[in-house]
C-alpha cells in the first residue's frame, strides 16, 4: 500500500489561500481579516483545511471559519467559548457551535484574539490531562 504524502505547513497555507481565492470578494475580505486576527493570537498554529473549511491547528483543531451565502462564521470548536464570551457576542447570531458575522459587521479583532487564546488554553489543559 502506498504511503500517504506528508503535508507541510506550507501545503496548508496554500490550500487555505486557494480556498479563499475562490470566494466572492466581500466574503474573502471578511475572512482574510479574521485569518490575520487568528494568526496574531496563535502564531504557532498551522493552517489547514478541516471539514472542507479553512482552519488552524495546534495539537488539535483550534478554530475553523467559513463563508456562506449571506454571512461568515467562526467555529471556535468548543461551546465553552460561546458561553464565556456571550456578553461581547450579544450583537452577533450564535448557533450551538458558531458565531455569525458579516463584512459590514465583523467580529472585533480584540474579541477574536481573546476567543482564540481561550481555545488555546482549553487545548493545553486537555493535552496536559491526556499526557498524565
Amino acid at each position: 500500500m502506498p504511503k500517504a504524502k506528508k503535508t507541510t505547513p506550507a501545503d496548508g497555507r496554500k490550500a487555505v489561500d486557494a480556498h479563499l481565492k475562490a470566494l466572492p470578494k466581500d466574503s474573502r475580505a471578511a475572512l482574510d481579516r479574521l485569518r490575520e486576527d487568528i494568526k496574531a493570537a496563535a502564531p504557532g498554529a498551522e493552517e489547514t483545511i478541516a471539514w472542507r473549511m479553512p482552519a488552524f491547528r495546534q495539537g488539535k483543531v483550534l478554530v475553523c471559519y467559513a463563508a456562506f451565502r449571506n454571512h461568515c462564521r467562526l467555529f471556535p470548536m468548543g461551546a465553552r467559548q460561546l458561553r464565556e464570551f456571550a456578553v461581547p457576542l450579544m450583537d452577533f447570531t450564535l448557533t450551538k457551535g458558531s458565531i455569525h458575522f458579516t463584512r459590514a459587521h465583523p467580529l472585533p479583532s480584540t474579541l477574536v484574539r481573546r476567543i482564540v487564546r481561550s481555545r488555546l488554553a482549553d487545548i493545553e489543559v486537555q493535552q496536559t490531562r491526556t499526557s498524565r
